[in-house]
């Protein structure tokens, strides 16, 4: 597939921003995303104002090649052809089923291009699919709503929790509610429906829940759920010990469950950790409750699939601090929760763009010294002056690409790339402060403390 010449400056001097916009383009082909709104919708409509247009608008906005909603508008009033305020009103009004749908769409089409380039990572456990579940609540807005105005407490406008694919790192799917004081519990039988023969989740003990593990097991699927101190058992037998691990020394002992509900009493591994250094919590040991077969992963590989569960975490770090997920403007949780959607989207387009690179120049380079700050700066930087240097039209070729040759496209274009312009930087280990860090009250030079700065 050949892109028109004014491709080729950008392609030598931006290849990242380009990658990313081809697979912005693949993914929200206007076509397609117009309908998966009319197939989803409810009770939203299109009118003048596309859906799909929106959806390109915001990913502006969540990309950060755009610092805010209004400014996103303005940059192309004339072509949208409506309001600020019916774009506003358009975004108050989007619907989470549909905010859920648009990641769930753009994960199935990313994950046939990454499968195309036969770019998974190494399975964490070989035989299962492994599937990461946390939550995430969304920054408390601004007081921009009348509602809110007469209040100093923090607006929370929803809360989301989030499916991670570590094998292709992509966020699968995503089950979200407007309610910001909701518990992540409360959402847990939105996630029971995704879980497949042979899954296996991994999660922390705010879902450790004995539906969900009786749920999971009932559909044949497998968990590694740390212990939530109000799930109580019945100990069968002595605590062995395992083995010592990086972290700690393992154990393992037989724990018996009982659903309320049934009756039904379930026999599941209980693997404890005694650690070398104690959790943030102050806690020295925690448990980890697993029905895998012992033949399958050891007590130290239960242990230490649990502890690989901190990918999601870096997940949504890079979606916080390189993508703007949590718009401070939009109080409405609708809107707050569409633009913390399609974070999750450009997360994934991301994604397809590292599986690129490292079907061309290996995982282990890409992992270990690919920056996604440096790449994410590359985006936002080049974005606007290639918007203005190429024709919307040029891009056509892109949409509705099908996996194979849009994975043979990346490729091509990956093998050209300098990775050294993208390079992590790693910090060193942080330094203990002084036992009082900080004075609080009154005012400091700073040309004085510096003067007083001792010689190293």
């Amino acid at each position: 597939m050949l892109l028109h010449s004014a491709f080729d400056a950008f392609l030598q001097q931006r290849p990242i921003c380009v990658m990313a916009r081809a697979v912005l383009e693949n993914l929200l082909d206007p076509q397609r995303i117009d309908a998966l709104f009319l197939r989803v919708a409810d009770q939203q409509y299109q009118k003048e104002l596309l859906f799909s247009t929106l959806v390109e608008l915001m990913s502006e906005v969540t990309l950060k090649i755009q610092p805010s909603v209004h400014a996103a508008y303005q940059s192309r009033s004339e072509e949208i052809g409506v309001s600020v305020t019916a774009v506003y009103n358009k975004l108050d009004g989007v619907e989470t089923c549909v905010s859920a749908e648009l990641v769930r769409d753009s994960a199935r089409q990313a994950a046939a291009v990454i499968d195309a380039m036969d770019a998974r990572l190494e399975p964490w456990l070989k035989g299962y699919r492994c599937r990461l579940l946390d939550g995430n609540h969304l920054s408390a807005t601004e007081h921009r709503l009348a509602e809110l105005r007469t209040t100093w407490s923090g607006a929370l406008p929803g809360r989301a929790l989030v499916v991670l694919d570590p094998e292709r790192m992509l966020a699968e799917n995503v089950v979200l509610t407007e309610d910001g004081h909701a518990s992540e519990r409360s959402l847990l039988d939105e996630v029971i429906p995704m879980v497949l023969p042979r899954d296996l989740w991994i999660a922390d003990r705010n879902f450790c829940t004995l539906k969900l593990l009786f749920e999971i097991a009932r559909r044949l699927g497998f968990f590694a759920v740390r212990q939530h101190g109000a799930l109580h058992g019945e100990l069968v037998g002595k605590r062995r010990r395992v083995a010592k691990s990086t972290t700690g020394t393992v154990y393992e002992q037989e724990l018996l469950i009982t659903d309320p509900d049934s009756g039904e009493t379930k026999s599941v591994r209980r693997v404890t950790v005694e650690l070398n250094e104690p959790t943030r919590d102050q806690e020295w040991e925690l448990h980890v409750l697993s029905n895998l077969p012992a033949t399958d992963a050891d007590a130290v590989q239960v242990a230490e699939l649990y502890r690989k569960r901190w990918t999601i975490e870096t997940a949504f770090q890079e979606i916080t601090l390189n993508l703007g997920c949590e718009i401070s403007t939009l109080g409405y949780p609708p809107a707050a929760l569409f633009a913390f959607s399609l974070a999750l989207l450009a997360y994934n387009a991301v994604s397809v763009l590292k599986a690129s690179l490292r079907s061309v120049h290996g995982e282990e380079k890409i992992q270990n010294e690919v920056s996604g700050y440096y790449l994410a700066l590359e985006i936002q930087q080049a974005s606007d002056g290639m918007a203005v240097a190429i024709a919307p039209e040029h891009w056509q070729p892109l949409r509705g690409l099908a996996p194979k040759p849009m994975a043979q496209w990346l490729r091509q274009v990956a093998k050209g790339i300098d990775l050294s312009r993208y390079r992590k930087h790693p910090r060193g280990p942080k330094k203990k402060p002084p036992a009082k860090a900080f004075t609080n009250g009154g005012h400091v030079s700073t040309a004085k403390l510096i003067r007083r700065r001792q010689p190293r």
